[in-house]
């Protein structure tokens, strides 16, 4: 079976799938891209803001947060940290009702098509990576992950693309878990080495971030050198998980559409093709070499 990412399954999307029409009745209009979890949050924590007769202002005092930001989560336009929610429930006196709606509020800071893959790849015991383009995202620093936020385009609001970075960020988690460790490999392309996302200062820095990761007991990070030629992986870029419940499962996406490959016999073939491009790149040992050299001539 293939699940289309862009589904409303475990992205909970349903509200966000209303037609135009319907949006603008409901007071958003067809350029509002305020995820439809956010803006329910918002009204129900302005609900239970005027239940206590609490102000903005001392509803953002009493949570610790700026009045900005707390006018942003009550308008939709920036998702509530969960930090937040602890907080507005003690205040608010919510009894729960914030809390439950946390897991959708922290998921709706992905694009709707990642979000099923999301919630299998938060609880993978092993993950294995391979791609063309871009450095992963769970290796990626912010200043990297910023500078190719910022070039999606069409372009998004600056609350959504913070939203996105901040969801990035915290992905990243899952590489220092330690009940249960996760196993992750990365195959990176040379040719993402020379891509100079963000510039050399960034760059750099992004090398270094991959050095230490590679060097991590769990992590193992090898390049496929450009010199390879044709090669497995040239059909495009691929990730495969070992679930929770010990079944393997693969992801691929392209241009905002995404997939969860949970079919047998197309899984089994991805992994052979992962494993075949695994014994063509270079070992780890040659990979950090080869990362070294290209940071030195920054």
């Amino acid at each position: 079976m293939i699940a289309r990412g862009s589904g409303s399954g475990a992205a909970g999307g349903g509200l966000e799938q209303r037609s135009p029409r319907a949006r603008r009745e409901r007071g958003r209009g067809p350029d509002d891209d305020r995820p439809a979890i956010w803006v329910g949050y918002g009204k129900l924590l302005k609900l239970f803001r005027d239940k206590a007769g609490l102000s903005q202002e001392a509803l953002a005092e009493a949570v610790g947060y700026s009045y900005e930001q707390t006018a942003s989560i009550e308008q939709g336009r920036r998702p509530a940290k969960a930090r937040f929610t602890e907080r507005a429930e003690e205040v608010l006196g919510a009894g729960g009702v914030l809390a439950a709606l946390q897991e959708e509020v922290d998921l709706a800071r992905l694009p709707r098509f990642f979000r099923n893959y999301a919630v299998l790849e938060a609880e993978a015991l092993s993950f294995f990576w391979y791609g063309g383009y871009v450095v992963p995202g769970l290796l990626q620093t912010e200043g990297y992950a910023r500078a190719l936020l910022g070039a999606h385009f069409p372009p998004v609001s600056d609350e959504l693309l913070e939203g996105r970075l901040s969801a990035r960020m915290d992905r990243q988690r899952l590489l220092d878990r330690q009940e249960p460790p996760v196993v992750a490999t990365f195959l990176i392309e040379e040719v993402v080495l020379h891509r100079p996302v963000g510039g050399a200062v960034v760059m750099k820095r992004q090398f270094q971030q991959l050095l230490e990761r590679g060097g991590e007991r769990n992590i193992q990070i090898q390049i496929v050198p450009t010199a390879l030629g044709a090669h497995p992986g040239l059909n495009g870029s691929m990730v495969l998980l070992e679930t929770a419940e010990r079944k393997q499962v693969a992801y691929v996406e392209s241009q905002d559409i995404g997939m969860v490959v949970s079919e047998p016999d197309k899984v089994s073939d991805l992994w052979l093709r992962y494993g075949m491009l695994r014994s063509q790149a270079l070992n780890i040992g040659e990979s950090a070499r080869l990362i070294e050299r290209v940071m030195g001539e920054l």
